[in-house]
């Protein structure tokens, strides 16, 4: 199957905010309140959220593509813990449930992981929910391990992660 990744720019917003709240409604059912689900998925301030974020010069996107379909994004640049220059955070990986386990995901870990060396971070973080188990399973398995730090987010736990690069 043809997969590339690109960049994403100032146009993806609908592509970007689809594939975010269309992975939450997937992954978070039954993590999320019905409540916090519909409140984090309206795809209308998704897209509203990525226009401003697109323009951020401290923030990166990328767009995962599976015969030539929009599949994965996700988006890394400088930690928003106050943890140093060398700390990186993947903020945020996301895919369509239609090629869950199949290796998609994987790909944008590693493209994402490449960037973040190539911008000198040391290291990475990310923050997931506790009760997510299936992404901290995916995480573990790319060389991540849990922290110990915690905060509340969406009315849950999250909790941070971190490997070296």
């Amino acid at each position: 199957m043809n997969v590339y990744i690109r960049k994403a720019v100032s146009g993806d917003e609908q592509v970007l905010a689809y594939i975010q709240t269309e992975s939450w409604k997937a992954a978070f059912a039954d993590i999320l309140s019905p409540a916090e689900l519909e409140r984090c998925t309206n795809p209308e301030k998704a897209e509203q959220m990525y226009h401003s974020v697109l323009w951020r010069e401290d923030c990166n996107m990328a767009i995962e593509f599976v015969a030539d379909q929009p599949h994965c994004i996700a988006a890394w640049g400088k930690n928003r813990c106050d943890l140093g220059d060398a700390v990186g955070e993947l903020i945020c990986i996301h895919s369509l449930r239609n090629h869950w386990g199949e290796g998609y995901g994987s790909a944008m870990m590693e493209y994402a992981l490449t960037q973040l060396r190539r911008e000198g971070y040391e290291s990475v973080i990310l923050w997931v929910f506790e009760a997510n188990t299936r992404a901290r399973k995916f995480y573990e398995k790319h060389g991540y391990e849990p922290t110990g730090q915690k905060k509340a987010a969406n009315g849950i736990w999250e909790i941070m992660y971190q490997r070296s690069l």
